[in-house]
């Protein structure tokens, strides 16, 4: 909802942002599958996508070649769209490795970006029965980022070196993420990298009714009537919180992540990335004290 002035700004309607030329004049969807193009074959990549948006991403799908799309009827949650995704990839990979990428994020550096996935997948593979997260480098107290608290004590991988995840703290005050940066707590990327087997198995462990309703129903192929009928699942409130012995942090720190959450932190990016925007223009583009409520004049 923060980033609807901006959207429709750039492309004239109120579009989901990782549909939007926001950085450059490719959407951050297809940038994110450019990004990974040279990790992932076409045959091994999966687009979760809501049915709603489909305008929006119909005419970015047509070279997406051997891809498999998964359009889910309605909204449940990052948890029950994960889900839906496992489920999908184990009837054809029982040994699957897997690594989740949220679309609506920037990177500086790709190939900063792609080597600490190397590392992350490597890691999954020394410890299978762990997830892999990539923690960003925090270099400032930012109150509308989630934060991965580390572990003292470390793992020495292939890698590099890996922390146990000892707490999550999701968009905390600025004294508190004032600590955390002190500390060393690092910000959550969301990308996420293990065995498609141990996911389920950590998503059987807090939403057992959605994995086997959605195995069902796929069975069955019955998605859209069991789709409705599901509880809504936040990966990281309803499963990552509680799973924390099973979770490990990979530290990235040249990759320059940013999450792209409101149109300050945009024009921030812009202009310390020295990216020049066909929709901002001197004359016309503005906006408030990030701390404040976000405003684009038009």
């Amino acid at each position: 909802m923060r980033m609807q002035a901006l959207t429709r700004r750039i492309s004239g309607d109120s579009r989901p942002k990782q549909f939007c030329p926001i950085v450059g004049r490719k959407t951050l969807f297809e940038q994110t599958r450019a990004r990974l193009e040279p990790l992932f074959a076409r045959n091994r990549q999966v687009f979760v996508l809501s049915r709603d948006h489909e305008r929006y991403y119909r005419g970015q799908l047509t070279e997406a070649g051997e891809s498999l799309s998964l359009v889910q009827p309605v909204n449940r949650g990052t948890g029950t769209a994960m889900i839906l995704a496992l489920v999908n990839i184990l009837e054809r990979d029982a040994d699957a490795m897997v690594a989740f990428f949220p679309c609506d994020h920037y990177y500086s550096c790709d190939d900063s970006f792609r080597a600490t996935v190397r590392s992350a997948a490597a890691a999954g593979r020394q410890h299978p029965d762990s997830l892999v997260l990539v923690g960003a480098a925090a270099n400032y107290p930012e109150a509308e980022y989630g934060w991965i608290e580390p572990e003292q004590d470390r793992f020495h991988s292939e890698a590099g070196p890996l922390f146990r995840v000892k707490q999550f703290w999701e968009k905390p005050p600025v004294h508190v993420a004032r600590e955390l940066l002190a500390r060393g707590c690092l910000w959550n990327t969301f990308v996420i990298v293990g065995r498609a087997a141990t996911f389920v198995e950590l998503f059987r462990s807090q939403a057992p009714q959605t994995v086997t309703s959605l195995r069902q129903a796929i069975a069955n192929v019955s998605l859209d009537s069991a789709y409705h009928l599901l509880p809504a699942v936040d990966f990281s409130r309803d499963v990552l919180t509680h799973v924390t012995p099973r979770l490990q942090v990979l530290r990235d720190r040249t990759s320059g992540w940013v999450d792209l959450g409101s149109p300050a932190r945009v024009l921030a990016t812009l202009m310390q990335n020295g990216i020049d925007a066909d929709w901002l223009t001197e004359q016309d583009g503005s906006i408030s004290n990030p701390g404040e409520r976000t405003v684009v004049r038009q």
